[in-house]
């Protein structure tokens, strides 16, 4: 799931947050907003059986996808958009 928060200066705080243990082990997001490396913003356990991480975006669109322990890559249905490539998001 998706969360935009506007800050100032026309920058957004995009929250990427996940269930706990779906799927299970370590998941960062990674897109080109991080150059695609893994691990930059692995998403943290927090209360109420999420996990999650913050990044902040500029204006434009943005590519990116979640990759788990094993080399698993997966979308989020909560994207602006998803094709081939991976998840789009508009800030």
């Amino acid at each position: 799931m998706l969360r935009r928060s506007p800050l100032f200066g026309h920058k957004t705080r995009v929250t990427f947050r996940l269930p706990l243990d779906e799927p299970p082990g370590v998941v960062s997001v990674v897109g080109d907003f991080n150059g695609w490396e893994p691990g930059r913003h692995e998403l943290l356990r927090r209360r109420r059986g999420f996990r999650s991480v913050s990044v902040t975006l500029t204006p434009g669109t943005h590519r990116f996808r979640y990759l788990a322990t094993g080399g698993v890559w997966f979308d989020d249905e909560t994207a602006d958009h998803t094709d081939d490539h991976g998840c789009v998001i508009k800030v």
